[in-house]
């Protein structure tokens, strides 16, 4: 198998803090609050842009290929009545492979911890069957509270939303509807209060610098991978996953070393992610390092290789190695 590797160092963005796990052992404020949210959906309705909207910092990538995410990923929202503790999830869909039936199942465990669900519909699209099925599954979830969320409102007409929020309100007696967009930070707030009002009253569940539990490893291969959706078409998103093999941290200057694999299911497809000599690749790494290098607070040298996992979504000892 030929391996391609694209390096290259650049100077470092500030540092961001580095995640770390705990539980916060505090006193309850009065009326202080905190617990899970799980945001659902059709894949591509905002769901990651939301988390991190709302987090403040990018916790989950976002891309406008269907089925970006697919574990779930915590972001933690600080407030001084209580801390909200968001839960992106795959977006919920008929699978077609094996990998669609295991990303349904995140979806489906999440959704038995959590407090609340909000449930994002796009402004700007009609419901769906896949909207009215998904809408139907959370009746398996009866212990949570339901939120419709109306994403998007900033790409619709205020007639067209007005619509839509009266077709979602018909779906459900939901505990709160509420339109918003997360691109524009239109009615986040007053998001994040009706989520926070429907919480069980608790003390931190994180400590207050935590911005998400995921791990820097995690973190990094979702940020390879987002920066190798760009540009793809058809059925390659699907197909992409990326691992990693070490992270090296030299003790002699301020240079951290990424060693990545980015697997594809066939040879036509490693050979997109390559480009011609290379060219796409070398794009790649430089995306992700872009993202990358504020992450960890230093220079990445960052080694990419392509392999190839044939027809890894729908193999579960390959599944199992890449993860899911």
């Amino acid at each position: 198998m030929t391996e391609h590797e694209e390096t290259a160092n650049t100077e470092s963005a500030p540092s961001e803090a580095t995640p770390v796990s705990g539980l916060v052992d505090a006193s309850n404020p009065e009326g202080h609050r905190a617990g899970f949210v799980s945001f659902v959906g059709r894949p591509n309705v905002g769901k990651s842009t939301l988390t991190n909207a709302l987090v403040g910092e990018k916790v989950a990538i976002t891309s406008s290929k269907p089925q970006t995410t697919r574990r779930a990923i915590r972001g933690i929202v600080h407030r001084k009545d209580g801390q909200l503790i968001l839960v992106d999830t795959p977006g919920m869909h008929r699978p077609r492979t094996l990998l669609g039936e295991r990303l349904n199942a995140v979806v489906q465990s999440t959704l038995g911890d959590v407090d609340v669900i909000g449930y994002c519909i796009p402004a700007n699209e009609k419901l769906g069957p896949g909207d009215k099925f998904i809408n139907e599954q959370l009746d398996s979830f009866p212990r949570a509270k339901k939120v419709a969320i109306v994403t998007k409102i900033d790409a619709a007409s205020r007639p067209a939303v007005a619509a839509q929020l009266l077709a979602v309100s018909e779906l459900r007696d939901w505990d709160a509807v509420i339109p918003i967009s997360a691109i524009s930070h239109i009615q986040l707030d007053t998001l994040a209060t009706e989520l926070m009002k429907l919480l069980p009253l608790s003390p931190n569940l994180y400590p207050n610098e935590q911005t998400t539990d995921e791990g820097l490893e995690a973190r990094i291969s979702e940020l390879i991978r987002e920066a190798a959706l760009e540009g793809v078409h058809d059925e390659l998103p699907h197909s992409i996953a990326v691992t990693i093999d070490d992270i090296i941290e030299r003790d002699d200057r301020e240079l951290v070393e990424v060693y990545a694999n980015i697997f594809v299911e066939r040879d036509s497809q490693k050979s997109i992610i390559i480009g011609k000599s290379g060219s796409r690749l070398g794009a790649v790494g430089a995306a992700a390092r872009k993202q990358i290098e504020p992450l960890i607070g230093k220079q990445v040298f960052l080694s990419l290789r392509v392999k190839v996992a044939k027809d890894w979504q729908r193999d579960p000892k390959q599944l199992g190695r890449l993860g899911f």
